[in-house]
C-alpha cells in the first residue's frame, strides 16, 4: 500500500511542481503576450491523467497479461518433485526477503529466462521457463529466483511504473505545448488547431518519447545490478555469478515479449547508442559488479 500511495502522491506532486515552476518562470504571461491562448493547468491535468493513468493500468494488469502472453501455468498443486522444490524455495526466499510468497509459475519455452511482475510486492508472480529448468543446475536456478524475489522485495515493478508514468506525463505535456506554440506563433492559427499543431505534436512526442525511453531504461539497468546483489545475498554470490555465466552461454536465447523484457533475468545485446535503450546491463558487467562485492 505504501508504494501505491507513492504512485498517487507522485502524480499529484508532478502537477504541483510543474504548476509552481510555470508560475515562477512566468510562462503563462509570456504565452499571453505572444497571443498563445493555452491553458497550461488544464493541459497538466490531462497529461498526468493520461500519462500516469496508462502506466497505472498497465501495472494493475501486469500479472494477468504476463500469464497470458507467456502461457504461464501457476503451480497450485506440485505435479512433480521439481515443482515442489520450486514452491518451497520461493517460499523460503520470500520469508528471508520479508515479503509474502509470490505465485510461482512455469511457462513452456526453450528460452533460458525467468521474470517477476505484479502491482504489489505482497501479491506478485514469479515465473521460470522450462528452458531454464532444463539448462541450469539447481544452484543456478536458486540464484535466478533470488534475483527475481529481490525485484519483488525492492518494489521494482511499481517504481518502474512510477518512472514511466512521470516521463509519459512530461512527454505528453511538452509535445502539446510545442505543437500549440508552433501552430500559433509560426503558422498564425487564431482559432482551434491547424495541421501544424498535430504534425508538430506528433513529431515532438516521438522525439521526446525516445529520450524518455533512455531514462526509463537507465533505471531498469540500475535495478538489475541491485537485484543481482539481492540474489547473491539470498542464494550466495558464487551461485549468482554461476547463473549469470550460464546465461552468457545461452545468450540470444532469452527472449521475452517486449512488454515483459524489462522484468526478465536477461536481456538483449547491443552496442553503441543502442546501449542507451537496453533494459539489462551486459552480463559481463553484472558479473564484474558481483565479483567486486565484498563478503
Amino acid at each position: 500500500m505504501k508504494r501505491i500511495f507513492l504512485f498517487l502522491a507522485t502524480n499529484i506532486a508532478i502537477l504541483v511542481v510543474l504548476s509552481v515552476a510555470l508560475r515562477l518562470l512566468g510562462i503563462d504571461s509570456i504565452l499571453d503576450q505572444q497571443g498563445v491562448d493555452l491553458d497550461l493547468r488544464a493541459l497538466l491535468i490531462f497529461s498526468a491523467v493520461l500519462g500516469m493513468g496508462g502506466s497505472f493500468i498497465s501495472l494493475a494488469m501486469s500479472k494477468w497479461s504476463a500469464k497470458r502472453m507467456t502461457g504461464a501455468r501457476v503451480i497450485e498443486q506440485p505435479a512433480n518433485e521439481t515443482e515442489a522444490w520450486l514452491i518451497n524455495l520461493v517460499a523460503a526466499q520470500a520469508r528471508a526477503a520479508g515479503i509474502r510468497t509470490p505465485e510461482v509459475a512455469v511457462y513452456d519455452s526453450p528460452d533460458v529466462n525467468a521474470f517477476a511482475t505484479g502491482m504489489n510486492r505482497n501479491s506478485a508472480l514469479v515465473a521460470v521457463s522450462t528452458g531454464l529448468l532444463r539448462n541450469m543446475q539447481r544452484d543456478e536456478v536458486e540464484a535466478v529466483l533470488g534475483h527475481e524475489i529481490s525485484h519483488v522485495a525492492n518494489g521494482d515493478m511499481v517504481t518502474l511504473g512510477l518512472i514511466q508514468g512521470v516521463v509519459n506525463t512530461f512527454v505528453i505535456f511538452l509535445s502539446r505545448v510545442i505543437g500549440h506554440v508552433i501552430d500559433r506563433v509560426v503558422f498564425k492559427t487564431e482559432r482551434g488547431h491547424g495541421p501544424a499543431f498535430f504534425i508538430t505534436a506528433i513529431v515532438a512526442q516521438v522525439l521526446l518519447g525516445i529520450l524518455a525511453s533512455a531514462i526509463v531504461m537507465w533505471f531498469s539497468r540500475w535495478r538489475e545490478f541491485r537485484a543481482d546483489a539481492g540474489g547473491a545475498k539470498l542464494a550466495g554470490r558464487g551461485k549468482m555469478i554461476a547463473a549469470l555465466r550460464r546465461l552468457q552461454i545461452a545468450a540470444g536465447q532469452a527472449e521475452l515479449p517486449d512488454q515483459l523484457a524489462a522484468f526478465g533475468i536477461s536481456g538483449r545485446m547491443a552496442h553503441g547508442l543502442k546501449r542507451l535503450f537496453l533494459s539489462h546491463p551486459p552480463l559481463d558487467e553484472r558479473i564484474a559488479a558481483l565479483e567486486a562485492l565484498r563478503g
